[in-house]
């Protein structure tokens, strides 16, 4: 599933909101109840939940928005709990101290809008200590093998997870966490809002990657470039494999200028068939392959790779 984010400054708001993004298909959300300017009615907006529900309140040191006492904080998770909702999310610390109840599943989850550690599985190895249905991490990739780690670490978990690579060199991460397990993935939906840097909207997610038909079996292609955000290719190439049935997916990759040899050894686990190649890596990634047709030595540029089954 895309779990869909929503967080607003007023009940109504968010409730509106809310009715809105079911009605364009969201199937899960997110309510950040620390964005509200006043106290979060819990009986108002849970009564009648227009679809499942993840309760978030975060805290200003974890990149939210909650400036109140941290035992009316932990108090407004538990009554959320036994109203039953779907999903609550829990940091780490936080997770100590509130118990699992009912039916309502914990994401025990850590932030990091700095950098991406070095060890990620002794962080895992930490929250699962903490009985959580579903690990979370979520770190700033300042390297596209920072992001890829964070891929890996969604593959070869045990338990359900979500590896968060953020930043504009994670966008991967968010959309093929489905292929290798994840639960569900994050997406925004108001376009004036922004919740965590490099987070896409819910319409990209469904409409130009068709998010909710990935899984283990889809095979992986990428363009690689640098800028990349612009490129219409994920859009082209995703409606096509659509239209022709083909369990395929495209996504970009930002590779800057300069580390194209350490992102594509970085980008191995990720299984890519193939490659499209745009500016400025046309003739950088000449010297990087196995063989090359006529044209591309005649031009010194090449703009289009297939990975073969033996990895040349």
């Amino acid at each position: 599933m895309i779990c869909v984010t929503i967080g607003r400054g007023r009940h109504s708001s968010l409730l509106a909101e809310w009715k809105t993004a079911a009605e364009a298909g969201a199937q899960l959300v997110e309510l950040r109840l620390d964005c509200l300017r006043r106290d979060p009615d819990l009986k108002r907006l849970l009564s009648n939940r227009i679809t499942p529900v993840v309760i978030t309140i975060r805290r200003g040191a974890d990149g939210g928005l909650y400036r109140g006492e941290e035992e009316k904080r932990q108090k407004l998770l538990r009554e959320a709990i036994v109203m039953g909702v779907e999903y609550v999310d829990l940091e780490l610390d936080t997770a100590k101290e509130i118990r699992r109840y009912g039916k309502t599943q914990r994401i025990v989850s850590v932030h990091d809008f700095k950098k991406t550690p070095d060890r990620i599985e002794e962080i895992s190895e930490e929250i699962e200590k903490y009985d959580p249905d579903i690990v979370k991490i979520a770190c700033l990739a300042r390297s596209l093998p920072d992001a890829s780690r964070l891929l890996s670490f969604v593959a070869n978990s045990k338990r359900p997870s979500i590896g968060i690579a953020m930043g504009p060199l994670g966008l991967f991460t968010r959309v093929l966490g489905a292929k290798y397990g994840s639960p569900f993935t994050y997406s925004g939906f108001n376009p004036d809002l922004t919740f965590a840097p490099g987070m896409p909207a819910f319409s990209e997610l469904a409409n130009d990657y068709y998010y909710d038909k990935i899984n283990a079996e889809t095979e992986v292609f990428g363009v690689i470039g640098d800028p990349i955000a612009h490129s219409l290719s994920p859009a082209i190439h995703n409606a096509a494999f659509r239209h022709l049935g083909l369990n395929k997916i495209l996504v970009p990759f930002l590779v800057p200028q300069g580390t194209l040899k350490d992102s594509l050894k970085a980008l191995t686990p990720v299984g890519m068939k193939g490659f499209s190649v745009t500016i400025p890596h046309k003739e950088a990634v000449v010297p990087l392959l196995s063989a090359v047709d006529k044209s591309v030595e005649r031009t010194g540029a090449c703009n289009t790779v297939v990975v073969q089954e033996d990895g040349k």
